[in-house]
């Protein structure tokens, strides 16, 4: 019998489109393992984009059977479609005990959950939460089972902890170099892109930054800088300005390093030994990049609509200086380690054991 997993998201100007991202990533990883999905994703016009089967950053129909929940971040599976599934996993930033348990009988995974909606499901991922570095060993025995130190329980809940289960795309897996890359002297060549949405604006922020190092005779070469609402000023001298960037994944390693938010793009820069510099949204996803920078992954440049745009200035010069060299050389060596590209194939089997449970 064919398993069917619904992938329970939501796209908003907020959220963005991170976690409908990531579930098209696993997605192919469930397909891969013989199971079926359906996308339940609720929102704003990213989602109705979605529901009439489009993709969400290519012009070309989605490979996946999509139902349209409506603007509700809790609106409820129909009952129809949990008739027909076999597990859930719920990926959306906010979730809560109730909207897990009107899931049921269904099982119920969760991705990502600093409150206690997990405490209701049967399986938590927490790739960056609870922290990205856990050691392999050593394993201890737990009523007859064996547990690493990355696994644990809240109640009846199995929770599986740091960066063996962060996903990036097959394009991330496939392009990963076989050695570490050598840095070269100074970044020449920059991406910077904080989203699909950009809700809160970083893209601005950002451009006024470059400016002012292009400005000061602080940095002098090429940006490509993703910015879905625009961005106003004047002209900064080697930046260009796209509303998108076709095929992102696969364009990652022309640049010498990477400017982004927390979420999947970091992720894959870190996978592909690119250099990455990273914003947080909000207070929670500076947290997130904080556990990244702490395992020396990328460097953490705090919460991006709260940073002081002098300090982000010294701190960008001295990265992408012949000075920084040696420091984005380590990150992309302890980066490459962190994330081995792997996450989304764990997830899916670990998703296809729960369901067989």
């Amino acid at each position: 019998m064919t398993l069917t997993l619904v992938f329970r998201v939501h796209s908003d100007l907020r959220l963005g489109l991170g976690h409908v991202a990531r579930a098209l990533v696993l997605d192919r990883a469930w397909r891969a393992l013989g199971g079926s999905s359906v996308l339940a994703v609720s929102g704003g016009p990213q989602a109705r984009r979605l529901a009439q089967g489009l993709h969400p950053f290519r012009e070309e129909p989605l490979e996946v059977e999509v139902v349209d929940l409506g603007e509700d971040l809790h609106a409820p599976l129909p009952e129809s479609l949990k008739a027909r599934a076999s597990l859930v996993l719920v990926d959306q930033w906010e979730t809560t005990p109730e909207q897990v348990r009107a899931l049921r009988p269904l099982k119920v995974a969760l991705m990502e959950d600093e409150g206690d909606a997990h405490e209701a499901a049967d399986l938590l991922f927490q790739p960056f939460l609870e922290g990205v570095d856990w050691p392999a060993m050593p394993v201890k025995v737990v009523n007859g089972r064996k547990v690493r130190p990355h696994e644990t329980f809240a109640g009846s809940c199995r929770v599986l902890r740091g960066a063996s289960f962060i996903v990036v795309g097959e394009a991330a897996t496939l392009g990963r170099p076989k050695r570490e890359p050598l840095q070269p002297l100074t970044v020449r060549r920059l991406l910077a892109t904080f989203g699909g949405t950009d809700g809160p604006g970083l893209a601005q922020k950002a451009y006024g930054i470059l400016g002012d190092l292009v400005r000061e005779g602080r940095w002098s070469g090429s940006c490509t800088l993703l910015a879905p609402q625009g961005v106003s000023g004047p002209a900064v001298p080697g930046c260009t300005v796209v509303s998108q960037v076709p095929e992102l994944t696969r364009r990652i390693s022309e640049f010498d390093a990477v400017w982004c938010a927390a979420g999947l793009t970091l992720a894959e820069a870190v996978c592909l030994g690119v250099p990455a510099a990273a914003w947080g949204q909000n207070a929670r996803q500076a947290g997130m990049i904080g556990d990244m920078a702490q395992a020396n992954a990328c460097m953490g440049l705090g919460e991006g609509p709260e940073s002081d745009p002098r300090l982000v200035v010294e701190a960008l010069a001295h990265w992408f200086s012949a000075e920084g060299q040696e420091t984005r050389q380590e990150q992309v060596r302890d980066g490459m380690k962190l994330v081995d590209g792997m996450g989304a194939a764990r997830v899916a089997q670990e998703l296809r054991a729960l369901a067989e449970a």
